[in-house]
């Protein structure tokens, strides 16, 4: 096993070098080399095979380098009366999409309403509304995916949907003016 003398030794110029390139500063590249050193000695007992022990340290020297610029990173207090974000028409067409949901949902069967409330509204995972119901995980996890699906198809009976190229709805038009209440 290495010690952390002679990882010293054969690292530390190298190290060095690698992190003032993306600093700039010889003083905080030193800093943040003293960092590394002291993660490298408190877990070399936790390196498992000495052959790796090069990529194991350049990473350990890059998340030193993360946290050390996130610890910069300031924070601004937001003023007051902070003005409410205008939405795109991408934005306004999710939203609206967004509103035909509850009523939707509240068009499923019960045992998927209640599923998919829990899961998508309320937060639960799988696994809590599993137990929440004293279902298996798998029953939970099928009446979450055919709850979304009946959704889906309550959209695609509902409106003509429009997809970008990473398949997000940009556009919609609805095929009938009382289809959900909402759209």
């Amino acid at each position: 096993m290495n010690s952390t003398e002679q990882i010293w030794k054969d690292y530390h110029a190298k190290l060095h070098s690698f992190i003032q390139s993306r600093v700039g500063d010889a003083s905080i590249a030193d800093d943040i080399l003293q960092e590394v050193f002291l993660r490298i000695h408190s877990h070399l007992d936790t390196l498992r095979d000495n052959t790796k022990i090069q990529s194991w340290i350049y990473q350990i020297t890059r998340n030193a380098m993360t946290d050390y610029f996130r610890a910069q990173q300031t924070t601004e207090e937001l003023p007051d009366q902070l003005p409410a974000p205008v939405l795109d028409d991408t934005e306004s067409t999710r939203q609206e999409l967004a509103d035909c949901l509850l009523p939707m949902i509240e068009n499923l069967p019960e045992k998927y309403r209640q599923s998919v409330m829990q899961s998508e509204i309320e937060g639960l995972t799988q696994k809590a509304l599993a137990e929440k119901q004293g279902i298996s995980l798998s029953g939970a996890k099928s009446r979450v995916q055919r709850g979304r699906k009946l959704i889906k198809q309550m959209f695609l009976d509902c409106c003509l949907l429009q997809f970008d190229h990473r398949g997000k709805v940009i556009d919609y038009e609805a095929k009938d003016a009382d289809c959900c209440g909402k759209c």
